[in-house]
């Protein structure tokens, strides 16, 4: 698709500039436009024109770790279901962590950081992007993370099984690849409010063996039961309302090939209305969340999807400054 090719080409310098980090010297003229909005997930949130963010967001990081790099594994581009024209890149940030990063204490070692990040484009220039970073995933890795002990797995998420994420990607599987994720987010949140998982139809959409790369903090899942008892269980448990405020949330999904991601910023809404999940008890709090997804389609199966969520936002929304927790037990650890 012509579209997504040229939009590709914008972001290009931009993607090149930051595969190596520990040599950029300026950053490529012409990709972002002079009031640029950029999203990053809690503590950063919003800056306006990408100066100001690269003043807050990657100067400390790479000041906190040497020889920074990012790693893509995933890259695609397309048009979103309002017309607007995305790029959607994952991967990881990589370095040798040597000084403190959001108060976080070094590791002295080789620390890698997930990523999902999403650039809107128009007339030929980037307008805003909406992007996480996983920063509990450095807090597990200085081995300061405040917060209970994640359901799943703690696993580094590799790139797709198939070594194709960043293209060539068949258009002509576009269409197909989304309508299947959107209809399989349809099916889910069918249940519990219509009926047991059943409803959700889960063998229609997902391969027995699917990996389901969570965030940090919940973790990684294969197949429906560690889906299910790792993520899904507790979750719709503590908030059995999602999909009830839709008027509160966006959904921008993009789809190239094999590959589908959505962003959204929330992109879900609901209430904190039991317990269990994260931990967390039944507040009654209405909360939003920011989830930024890839899935792979394989066989018109979902083989993988990558889960980046805002859990710190969250956290935050409910009172719980994750940040003071962690400095108190890096104190007890000898690690302030």
């Amino acid at each position: 698709m012509r579209a997504a090719a040229e939009t590709r080409a914008v972001m290009a310098p931009w993607f090149e500039a930051l595969s190596d980090m520990s040599n950029v010297a300026e950053l490529p003229e012409g990709v972002f436009a002079p009031d640029a909005i950029l999203r990053l997930g809690y503590p950063f949130e919003a800056a306006r024109g990408i100066g100001a963010f690269w003043l807050a967001a990657y100067d400390p990081l790479k000041a906190a770790l040497s020889g920074l790099e990012r790693q893509e594994t995933i890259r695609i581009a397309g048009l979103d279901g309002d017309g607007a024209l995305w790029v959607g890149s994952c991967g990881q940030y990589l370095g040798h962590w040597s000084a403190h990063w959001l108060g976080i204490p070094p590791s002295h070692g080789t620390a890698s950081m997930r990523f999902h990040e999403f650039y809107r484009v128009e007339n030929g220039v980037c307008v805003e992007m909406q992007a996480l970073w996983d920063i509990p995933e450095m807090m597990m890795q200085a081995g300061v993370w405040p917060m209970v002990p994640q359901l799943g797995r703690f696993h580094h998420a590799p790139s797709p099984m198939t070594q194709d994420g960043l293209g060539p990607h068949d258009a002509g599987m576009s269409e197909g690849s989304c309508a299947h994720v959107v209809a399989m987010l349809a099916a889910m949140g069918r249940h519990p409010l219509q009926g047991g998982p059943e409803v959700m139809e889960m063998e229609r959409f997902w391969h027995p063996r699917f990996m389901w790369y969570g965030p940090a903090g919940i973790g990684t899942a294969r197949g429906v039961e560690e889906f299910r008892r790792f993520h899904q269980i507790p979750f719709l448990a503590a908030m059995p309302d999602r999909g009830q405020h839709a008027t509160r949330t966006r959904h921008h999904f993009i789809a190239e090939g094999a590959y589908v991601g959505v962003t959204g910023w929330p992109n879900m809404c609901q209430t904190l209305s039991g317990g269990g999940w994260l931990g967390l008890p039944a507040l009654g709090h209405l909360v939003t969340l920011r989830s930024l997804d890839f899935w792979r389609i394989e066989n018109g199966l979902i083989r993988e999807n990558w889960v980046l969520v805002d859990l710190l936002d969250l956290y935050d929304q409910i009172g719980i400054d994750v940040f003071a927790r962690m400095k108190e037990l890096a104190w007890s650890r000898g690690r302030a």
